[in-house]
């Protein structure tokens, strides 16, 4: 019997004798390198043969697994190998079959070196150009398995990290095996995504744990070659790298869900540190496509905690900033647009208390919370911004400024006190957003920049009552005026003796400039007196109002802007010394100080030596006799004031008599200087929600008692008591109290009335109106008298001659 399978042995095909040659009988001899020539050569030179060496080597391997010889199984891995790189024939499909089989019996072991030598081979294998494509080969095991390597979490930490590596590196060779081959399977399905990102993201999510193991630089130096988390975010790249436009979504997709199955957006480094690998490693026109990501993903979780969505918001203003110009790609207004929805969300999530509009059992939200989001979508709108270019910045302006809620007639205000506190809350961080977009923007054209739908509207918020936003009103129009980054020279206000230290930059007022100036000077004007009335300003408030007057003087200034700020600051000056506002103490130095400051300035740019010299007078005086009016002693910490400001002489002011008479002299137009500044009076006082009865009543006295030219010779004016207001606000009330009363009859009249009383009514009022309109057209068609008085007839009585339509002779400019 024996020596029948003896003699049978000879008669076995040449392929398996070759293969069986190559094991040694001691494994630890390893492979027989002259019998695996021959088998290299055998294989080469009878190619249809070579599927069948890798089934036989594939069923040796599965058997040698199953008796735990390893020592062979490595040898049987180490022929497979060589085989593979040697041979690059059109049968190797099936070939790279067998192979794959048996890598993936490997894999399947619990033993980790097996799993290491599966995966190292499988590598080899992904680095290998197919000559041939494959239309069948799946790697949906390898995928899995490779994906739960990297989830190893073995007992031994050394053990750990190897199996941990091997999996980074065989999802590695997956992608390089199939990302660039259409015919294979593709991987950047979700199913496969989805195994895929997360494997690598849990691997750089333990690199701080990785370093902190390391317990010297010795072994840091030595484990950098072997640190999961390196490999891991390679790989990242190198797959983002890979990615074409139709994948992005399912590249980015798993990387938000893992950070929100992991709550990794509160810590939000980790966040930002994914996303900076996401926006560095992928191409530069498929940033957009990150950021629409992630602001889907914000709209998703507009409920969450306030700290998750500050996470998200912070992750995307790092990767707007990294995108540049690619960031915001073709829809600009919506990624605005988003934001500000959220930023409106926050809002009343903080005025409600709760994510769901204050309804029983809702989470409670922290207050703080919602804060520190909505400074952080700010910042982020500011960032998108910075990126965009001038004209896509100004239609973004043009976008926010038409979503601030304001007082007029063409945009609804919410009623009540909740409704106050959310109006206000969203005009201030509207406005802040605003501020942001606004910094840093550089125009060469102020009428393009700022046109007049939103100059209008953003002035018209100048006229509020909150002082901070008339604050930020103020910031925003400085940061459009200052083109030539001279703001900072002038944060605090002061006299100072020669301004050439402080280095200005100044250019030629241009002629765009000067148009703009003709077109919108007086709108300005106006706001900036307004503003200086107002009761509640603070230090803040005359600073900006001091840098503005500046930066105007420097960037729009001609010969007659130079002569109208001078009268308005002569007129608030005005506003000082009448007080008819009643402004506090500090109010009034406040105005002072500040005309001192900013005529101080304007008089050693004009460089006419008088009008510096009277200047340089009162203020000398000043310092003698009222140093409480010069910006030193007003705008300190501890401000030095006096209550006898109604006591002071006229040598410590500035007259518009000499000024007129000073700069008239040397070229200046003295006719308009010696005019009394007087603000336009529009429709636009509306807006700013006042009872503006009795201010409307002050401002047409004043304009009365200003047409003399000096104040002493003033003519007196209509007295103006406390019982005339009470009279003029009670009238207004009651007629307001009539007009409601007589629409709710209409309306209950309309409800209850029967229908033939309504429509006889209707019809009446028709009848009206119809007779009403015969009488208009007999007076249109009506012919002109004659020059010699009105035509009669013979019976004395006047004839009207009726003319036709058609025949009536128009002017060529009424016919259309």
């Amino acid at each position: 019997m024996y020596g029948v399978c003896g003699c049978c042995g000879a008669l076995r095909p040449r392929y398996k004798r070759l293969v069986d040659n190559i094991f040694p009988e001691d494994p630890e001899d390893g492979l027989v390198k002259t019998n695996m020539e021959k088998l290299t050569f055998y294989a080469l030179s009878a190619p249809e043969k070579l599927d069948r060496i890798g089934a036989y080597l594939s069923e040796r391997l599965i058997r040698d697994v199953s008796r735990h010889r390893y020592g062979y199984v490595c040898i049987a891995m180490e022929a497979l190998d060589q085989l593979l790189m040697a041979c690059h024939c059109q049968s190797i499909n099936l070939f790279v079959e067998s192979f794959l089989k048996m890598v993936a019996k490997l894999l399947e072991s619990e033993k980790p070196n097996l799993q290491i030598l599966g995966t190292n081979s499988f590598v080899k294998f992904a680095n290998i150009e197919e000559d041939t494509p494959s239309y069948h080969r799946s790697y949906d095991f390898f995928v899995s398995r490779f994906s739960e390597m990297c989830h190893s979490s073995h007992d031994d930490p050394d053990v750990r990290t190897k199996i941990r590596m091997s999996g980074i590196k065989g999802l590695q060779g997956v992608v390089r095996k199939t990302v660039n081959d259409e015919l294979q399977a593709n991987i950047w399905d979700p199913q496969h995504m989805d195994k895929i990102v997360p494997s690598l993201l849990f691997n750089l999510q333990h690199a701080e744990e990785a370093e902190s193991r390391s317990p010297s630089p010795l072994q840091a130096t030595e484990k950098e070659k072997e640190s999961p988390a390196e490999l891991a975010e390679r790989c990242l790249r190198e797959l983002l790298g890979r990615a074409a436009y139709g994948n992005i979504k399912n590249a980015i997709k798993p990387v938000l869900i893992h950070l929100d199955n992991h709550a990794l957006w509160e810590p939000k480094t980790f966040a930002i540190r994914c996303f900076k690998i996401i926006m560095y490693s992928i191409q530069p026109q498929h940033s957009h496509l990150v950021i629409q990501q992630l602001l889907g993903h914000l709209d998703a979780n507009s409920k969450s905690a306030a700290t998750v969505r500050a996470g998200i918001v912070e992750v995307l203003s790092e990767a707007a900033v990294i995108a540049a110009s690619g960031s915001v790609g073709p829809t600009v207004l919506e990624v605005f647009n988003t934001l500000l929805r959220q930023l409106r969300l926050s809002i009343d999530y903080a005025l409600t208390g709760s994510y769901d509009g204050g309804a029983g059992g809702a989470r409670s939200i922290k207050e703080h919370e919602e804060r520190m989001f909505q400074e952080a979508v700010i910042k982020t709108i500011g960032s998108f911004a910075s990126t965009l270019p001038t004209y896509q910045r100004s239609e973004v302006m043009l976008f926010i400024m038409s979503k601030v809620p304001l007082p007029s007639l063409h945009q609804a205000m919410e009623a009540g006190k909740a409704g106050e506190n959310r109006n206000r809350l969203t005009q201030i961080m509207l406005l802040k957003s605003l501020l942001q977009v606004s910094l840093g923007f550089q125009c060469s054209n102020m009428l393009t920049a700022l046109p007049s739908s939103f100059l209008d509207r953003l002035l018209s918020a100048a006229l509020m009552e909150d002082a901070e936003i008339r604050l930020f009103v103020l910031e925003i129009l400085i940061s459009f005026i200052d083109r030539h980054g001279n703001r900072h020279k002038f944060s605090t206000i002061s006299t100072i003796s020669d301004i050439s230290v402080l280095k200005l930059k100044v250019d030629k007022c241009s002629r765009q400039d000067t148009v703009f100036m003709k077109k919108h000077a007086q709108q300005l004007y106006r706001h900036i007196y307004l503003t200086c009335k107002e009761e509640s300003n603070m230090q803040a408030h005359y600073e900006a109002l001091y840098s503005m007057l500046v930066l105007i003087s420097i960037e729009l200034a001609n010969e007659e802007v130079v002569v109208d700020l001078i009268r308005l600051v002569l007129a608030v000056q005005e506003i000082a010394q009448i007080n008819e506002d009643n402004l506090p103490t500090y109010n009034r130095c406040a105005l002072y100080a500040l005309g001192a400051a900013y005529l101080n300035l304007i008089s050693q740019l004009t460089t006419v030596p008088t009008f510096c010299q009277h200047i340089h007078e009162v203020i000398q005086m000043r310092q003698k006799e009222a140093p409480y009016l010069l910006p030193e002693d007003v705008f300190v910490e501890r401000p030095r004031l006096s209550r006898s400001l109604d006591r002071l002489g006229p040598e410590v002011f500035f007259r518009q008599s000499k000024i007129s008479e000073v700069l008239g002299g040397s070229g200046y137009n003295s006719d308009r200087l010696s005019t009394p500044y007087v603000p336009q009076l529009t429709d636009e006082d509306r807006l700013s929600k006042r009872k503006s009865i009795g201010e409307t009543i002050s401002l047409q006295v004043e304009v009365e008692s200003r047409n003399s030219p000096e104040r002493e010779e003033r003519a007196p004016a209509e007295e103006i008591t406390y019982e005339t207001l009470k009279k003029a606000i009670a009238d207004g009330v009651a007629v307001e109290e009539q007009e409601r009363e007589r629409r709710r009859q209409v309306v209950e009249k309309f409800q209850k009335a029967p229908f033939e009383e309504i429509a006889a009514h209707c019809g009446a009022r028709a009848t009206l109106l119809q007779s009403k309109l015969n009488q208009i057209f007999e007076i249109t068609i009506r012919p002109p008298p004659s020059p010699s008085g009105t035509i009669t007839a013979a019976y004395g009585q006047p004839q009207n001659h009726s003319v036709p339509v058609y025949e009536m002779k128009f002017p060529d400019l009424c016919v259309y």
